[in-house]
Order: structure tokens, then C-alpha cells, then sequence
């Protein structure tokens, strides 16, 4: 009889989870679509090492299906024809040889892929058969070891019948297992699936994925940290949901809002200036306490006089009155003596200068 989800859920990320069934071999030639019957687990073995239950997690993943273990089938399959599904947290760009060096090696060193991926069928796509649920960075390493003298590498995948919300969970349940895929990854795809799935219900995702509610609020908090200040750190990995949950709440005060913004654009300068020369970036922990630092910082500092344009004769053509979340005031100097090109020159650098100042109109 098949097991209930929640049940088969909670057994999978326990420690103690009962012993998941062998996965099928991987060196037979590629099987048709068939349906097969879920096998039955042996009995659990007691002293089995902490690390023994990865195999069994991912090849049990794809039993679920919509509350119920329904369907598996497992095939060998050429990624080309396999697309990556966009509800998952792992961003696919960001996946290069170097952060794949390990399984791309253990791969090689095993003669094949021998943890499946789990994919499901789409339809209406003619350059794609699948697309990947769990399973993202076996997909580019065997892209990139058929790309790289290992033409003949298949991927191996799981097939599993799941909807959105199905497939959502499971692929999270996998990314709780890796500590490659980054707190703001994850954050984000929380985000945006608490939308797409739970209709902004946050107690309902709770529920769904057994998280804490006021765990899963702090991550979709630090999931609305906009860009402009992720690109204040070295990289996306060091925004971390503990440290980076009191900066997301700083941002919900305009005035820190602005003067964080306004470090993160001058931190971002200084972090691009150091990679091409070839220099080791400010650290998250220093970026973060600066970034925290900023609106005290700002209330500290003597105002600065409003930024002024003048003419090549030293005649102001133009002066920044104020800046709000309103807008930005702009008066033009009768007298300056410049003409209407000129003005148009000196408002095109006032507005780079306030943009670089993180007081732009874009902020």
C-alpha cells in the first residue's frame, strides 16, 4: 500500500528515515515509458552512516506525486532534450565548471550518473521532451562532459507525474539537502512560489512544506533585498538569512532605505574596482556592517550643500533644491548664459551624479 506524502516526507528528512530501495541501474540501454510499481523498502538497517541516505532521498523524490506514490519511471536521456523547470531554487547561470568540479569528477570517476535526476513530460515544447524538477547540477555536468570528450554521457532521470505545487515541494525538499544552493536562492524561489502556489497564504506554504512560519517570513523578507544591493557583496552566497534579515527590515524605512542604497552603490564601485585589479573583495561580514552602519552614519555627517552645475565661466546653470521620494526638485539659473544644449548636458550629469549617489529617480 502506498504511504501518505506527509508521512513519506518527514521520512525523508530524518536521519533515521527508513531504508529507501536500490536505485535501477543505470548502465541499461534506455527503457520505454512504462509504468512500474513503487518496490517495497527492505528493512531498515540500524547502523547505517548519516551519508547513506542521500541515494535513497532522491531516487524515493520522484515516488510522489499529488499525495500518493502514483508513478516511476527511469530513463537515460540526452540533456539537450531536457529543459530546466523555472520553479526551482538553483539559478542554472550560475552553475560553471569550477562549482561543478567535484560531481563532474565523481561522475567521470564512476563511469556515469548514478544518482538520478527526477523530471517530468511537457507538452507543446518541440525543442524539449522533460524538464528537470530535482536535479539541476547533474543536468550541466553531463551537458558539459558530452560538450568536453564525453559524447555518449546520458543523463539519468527519474519520470514523476507531478503538478506545480508538487513539484515545488519536492524540489525544495532536495534543496534542503544541499548546501550549495544559497539562502537568497532559496528565499527568492520561496517568494515567489508563496504567489504562484499558496495564493499569498503564508500559513497554508507553512503548512504544505512543514517549515516554521515565522522561519519561512524572515526568508521571504530577505527574498525583497533588491539587486542593486546584493551587488554591494562579493556574491550572492554571502547573503546569509540571519545576518541579512535585520538590512532587509533597515529597508523599510525611506530614510535608511536611501542612505544603505547609497553605500551599496559606493560599495559596489569599490568591489568591481578590486576584481579588475585583480584584488580580494570586502568581505560580506564588513559589507554587511557598513550597509547597517549607512543611516546612522548619514545622520552623523554634516548636510552637504545642494550639488550644483556650473558653466566652463563658473556660472551656475543649475542646482539640486531637494531630493525625496516625491521627486526631485531642479531649478535652472537665469543669467548662466548657457544655451538650451548646454542645460540639457548639465540635467543629463546632475542625474548620472544623484544616480550615483543612490538618489536617482530610479530608486
Amino acid at each position: 500500500m502506498a504511504r501518505k506524502q506527509s508521512d513519506y516526507l518527514a521520512a525523508l528528512l530524518s536521519d533515521e528515515a527508513e531504508n529507501p530501495a536500490p536505485a535501477p541501474a543505470t548502465d541499461s540501454p534506455p527503457v520505454a515509458e512504462a509504468e512500474t510499481s513503487p518496490p517495497s523498502p527492505p528493512p531498515a538497517r540500524p547502523d547505517r552512516p548519516r551519508g547513506a541516505t542521500l541515494l535513497g532521498r532522491e531516487t524515493a523524490l520522484a515516488r510522489l506525486a499529488s499525495g500518493e506514490v502514483r508513478q516511476v519511471t527511469q530513463l537515460l536521456l540526452d540533456p539537450a532534450r531536457v529543459r530546466i523547470w523555472r520553479g526551482n531554487a538553483r539559478l542554472y547561470s550560475h552553475l560553471t565548471e569550477d562549482n561543478c568540479r567535484e560531481l563532474i569528477d565523481s561522475i567521470i570517476a564512476e563511469g556515469g550518473q548514478k544518482v538520478p535526476a527526477v523530471v517530468r513530460r511537457v507538452e507543446g515544447d518541440p525543442a524539449h521532451d522533460y524538464e528537470v524538477i530535482a536535479g539541476t547540477r547533474r543536468h550541466f555536468s553531463i551537458s558539459w562532459l558530452r560538450a568536453h570528450s564525453y559524447p555518449d554521457m546520458m543523463f539519468v532521470a527519474q519520470v514523476a507525474q507531478l503538478d506545480d505545487e508538487a513539484a515545488f515541494r519536492l524540489a525544495d525538499l532536495e534543496n534542503r539537502a544541499r548546501k550549495d544552493v544559497t539562502d537568497l536562492e532559496r528565499a527568492r524561489n520561496y517568494a515567489e512560489a508563496l504567489g504562484t502556489h499558496y495564493g499569498s497564504h503564508l500559513t497554508r506554504m507553512a503548512e504544505r512544506l512543514k517549515l516554521s512560519k515565522g522561519w519561512l517570513s524572515k526568508m521571504i523578507k530577505v527574498a525583497g533585498i533588491p539587486d542593486d544591493i546584493i551587488e554591494a557583496f562579493p556574491s550572492p552566497a554571502d547573503v546569509q538569512l540571519k545576518p541579512a534579515y535585520p538590512l532587509a527590515q533597515a529597508l523599510d524605512d525611506p530614510n535608511a532605505a536611501a542612505a544603505v542604497r547609497a553605500e551599496a552603490v559606493r560599495l559596489a564601485t569599490t568591489q568591481e574596482e578590486r576584481r579588475v585589479a585583480g584584488a580580494p573583495p570586502i568581505p560580506g561580514a564588513e559589507v554587511l556592517k557598513r550597509l547597517l552602519d549607512a543611516p546612522r552614519v548619514a545622520v552623523s555627517q554634516p548636510k552637504e550643500d545642494p550639488f550644483t552645475w556650473t558653466t566652463r565661466y563658473g556660472r551656475p546653470a543649475l542646482t539640486v533644491q531637494s531630493v525625496n521620494r516625491q521627486g526631485i526638485t531642479i531649478r535652472f539659473h537665469a543669467g548662466s548664459g548657457a544655451d538650451m544644449e548646454t542645460l540639457a548636458m548639465a540635467l543629463r550629469d546632475t542625474l548620472e551624479h544623484l544616480e550615483r549617489q543612490g538618489m536617482g529617480l530610479q530608486q
